[in-house]
């Protein structure tokens, strides 16, 4: 997923990057909602990632701000304010989780997880394609019974193409999945990570529309 962190707190925003870097995300770090904002004009978003206290302003009027504009993009605050008031103000303002600080890096990409399941439609955790068994919780997947092992960017693009079932994606639209402003990414880095997902998962998992793009390719 590509997610936009706003925290201005250095240690937390390096060690939240680097977690969700390691789980195949595409991570835009911003400390001011000034340049958060700038972002989200110019990229399109899958999660926010939204400190309450910021240096140049209030996290909550920020989301109320955008959720009056009709943005609908999962927000998940992350705050020291743990009062059940606190949690009560920022759910009505449109968050979708609220987690507090200090808190365990493992649970906040189970949250993240979680949320990106009930946008796209499947709470559910697992997902049957062909002989392909998915775990979305776990991040894991069996062929026929047999665990494979995929790398965080194969699983990232997996999982862009599960999110959108049937739909075409095209070879920007995955990079902008894949990789965080300033990334170097090589011309042919999707077409890699397609080639061994389909050695992995099979050829027919990933169909290819020439020019156009790519979609799963099993119901």
């Amino acid at each position: 997923m590509r997610i936009l962190l706003i925290e201005d707190h250095a240690g937390l925003g390096q060690a939240v990057r680097e977690q969700l870097a390691e789980d195949g995300h595409a991570v835009d770090w911003m400390q001011r909602l000034a340049d958060a904002d700038a972002s989200l004009r110019s990229t399109s978003y899958d999660l926010i990632l939204l400190d309450l206290i910021l240096p140049d302003g209030q996290g909550l009027d920020f989301l109320r701000k955008r959720r009056a504009g009709g943005d609908t993009t999962p927000v998940i605050i992350l705050t020291a304010r743990d009062q059940i008031s606190d949690r009560i103000a920022g759910l009505n303002a449109g968050a979708d989780d609220y987690l507090v600080k200090p808190f365990d890096l493992f649970e906040l990409s189970a949250r993240i997880a979680a949320v990106a399941r009930r946008y796209g439609g499947n709470p559910n955790p697992q997902v049957h394609l062909g002989e392909l068994q998915v775990n979305l919780s776990d991040r894991s997947v069996q062929r026929a019974g047999v665990v494979v092992e995929l790398t965080a960017r194969e699983w990232a693009l997996f999982e862009a193409l599960l999110q959108r079932p049937g739909a075409l994606l095209s070879k920007p639209q995955l990079e902008e999945r894949l990789y965080a402003f300033g990334a170097e990414i090589e011309s042919n880095t999707i077409e890699v990570h397609i080639s061994h997902l389909r050695k992995k998962l099979g050829y027919q998992v990933i169909a290819t529309v020439r020019g156009v793009g790519y979609r799963l390719g099993v119901p």
